[in-house]
């Protein structure tokens, strides 16, 4: 007897194109079948007139927390992933997670920028504490942002980042528009260092800016030129808000350099807003407004939604509290055709994966929020993408505008995230695919409800549409509704098969 088979359902299996009206079976949290008359079950989901599809991987995801799982759940996630920033040290990272009632496999990378802070200016880094946290500190030195490093400092860089990759780390997170000081020497050796051990590094690039020098466009060459010359897998985050309104060019230019065979690959989130820490060093280029074609109204804090009005309110708020979240309204796509026709270049661009860039829930007060509380209070903030990234981009891009074929939009979530990972975490080639032995990470929706809720205004609300998810074989979200007890999440760290 299975424990659980999903009757009646629309499978969709991105690797294998199955496309049909079936049955699938669940045993000892794997996929044991999928069929008609597969047999009885302990339990069975009736999921006729529902599609059925792997469960969504998120590359990019800073919340890691029982209340960012809860929220990821209900926008079709399974796995969620902090690749960008990354962790240090690593070890202590998974241990502080292994604490916690995880609904969501989990899993972070090495933290190249975080081994740049402890080499630098000596910040001490403490085991478990919270990447975005640790982004904010040593925000008064920032020899580690501006400065290059020695030989001797690009070494031990070099060394600390290679033992977070030997504690687990699933690649380098490189968020190097913060430390944009970091040279080209120490790159390439950082990249040695990604290609040496087949991961992948994931990377925020250096510079923002429609306008040259020290344009967007020279950062993607940049990069480029880092794949060709050491052999690394550069992922690019975020395509949509790193490219400004310059993402035309930068498609093209990328597509060009996978034409090459380079192993580059990318990921967009489905919105014109991005968030970071007010601390971020490129907000206080004074050139800002000229290189990014927006003021400082378009920095809106988290907390209070309250909007900046000038360079010296944004020194104010970053001299109190450096690790204050913020959201970054950089294209308006609300209003503005030739926006949203820049936003689809990336959310569309072929063999992209979508990825939330997902913020971790704050307090009133901007203290981070990490309790039990459901459904989440309205005096909880984050980010819009938090909560509905996945269900966002399948209302618009699939149901509503027929932007992209179902199908196609599955892979982007699924197969495509996974496949990026799995060089370095074999364990991967039985996620982000519904087939016969693959782990039971499984989503079922209604494409005909399925959408985003989370707006600016009430960043609290769930998406819907999101009937069950099973995670590890076991329900996260049945008939619609959150199993609060569950905590099936699993860590997956570099080397699990």
């Amino acid at each position: 007897m299975h424990d659980i088979v999903i009757k009646g359902g629309r499978v969709i299996d991105p690797e294998t194109g199955r496309d049909e009206i079936s049955d699938i079976a669940i045993s000892a949290g794997r996929i044991a079948a999928i069929g008609a008359d597969l047999g009885s079950a302990l339990e069975v989901i009736d999921a006729s007139g529902l599609i059925v599809a792997p469960g969504f991987i998120d590359l990019h995801a800073h919340g890691q927390s029982v209340p960012a799982d809860r929220m990821q759940a209900f926008d079709g996630v399974t796995t969620a992933l902090e690749l960008e920033v990354g962790a240090l040290p690593v070890a202590g990272w998974y241990e502080a997670q292994s604490r916690t009632a995880r609904l969501l496999n989990y899993g972070t990378a090495s933290a190249w920028v975080f081994a740049r802070k402890a080499v630098m200016i000596g910040l001490e880094l403490k085991p478990g504490e919270a990447p975005i946290t640790v982004m904010g500190r040593g925000f008064d030195d920032p020899r580690w942002s501006t400065d290059a490093a020695t030989e001797a400092q690009a070494d031990e860089i070099v060394a600390l980042t290679r033992q977070g990759i030997d504690e687990g780390g699933l690649g380098i997170g490189i968020p190097a528009g913060y430390a944009p000081g970091a040279g080209a020497k120490e790159m390439s050796l950082i990249c040695d260092l990604a290609a040496e051990t087949d991961t992948p590094t994931y990377t925020h690039i250096a510079q923002m800016s429609n306008i040259d020098p020290k344009s967007s466009i020279e950062a993607y060459v940049t990069l480029i030129g880092l794949a060709g010359a050491t052999g690394a897998h550069m992922h690019i985050c975020h395509l949509n808000s790193t490219s400004l309104q310059d993402v035309e060019r930068a498609a093209a230019i990328i597509a060009r350099a996978q034409a090459q065979g380079l192993r580059i690959t990318t990921e967009a989130y489905p919105y014109g807003t991005g968030s970071t820490v007010v601390s971020a060093g490129f907000f206080v280029d004074p050139a800002f407004s000229a290189r990014t074609g927006t003021g400082y109204d378009a920095i809106e804090l988290v907390a209070t939604h309250r909007r900046l009005d000038g360079i010296d309110d944004l020194k104010q708020v970053r001299q109190s509290d450096p690790s204050a979240l913020v959201l970054w309204h950089f294209l308006d796509t609300e209003d503005n055709p030739r926006h949203r026709a820049l936003l689809d270049v990336s959310v569309t661009y072929p063999g992209g994966a979508i990825a939330s860039d997902a913020m971790p829930w704050s307090q009133p007060d901007g203290s981070p929020y990490e309790g039990n509380e459901w459904p989440l209070g309205a005096d909880k903030t984050a980010h819009p993408r938090s909560s509905g990234t996945f269900t966002r981009f399948l209302r618009q891009w699939v149901r509503e505008r027929d932007a992209i074929p179902l199908a196609q939009a599955i892979a982007k979530c699924t197969l495509i995230p996974a496949r990026i990972v799995e060089s370095c975490a074999p364990l991967f080639k039985r996620k982000g695919r519904l087939q016969p032995g693959c782990d039971a990470d499984i989503v079922v929706f209604d494409l005909a409800a399925v959408a985003d809720r989370a707006t600016f205004a009430e960043m609290n609300l769930p998406a819907q549409g999101i009937r069950h998810v099973l995670v590890n074989g076991q329900a996260v979200i049945s008939d619609g509704i959150l199993n609060q007890a569950a905590a099936p999440g699993r860590p997956i760290r570099r080397g699990d098969r």
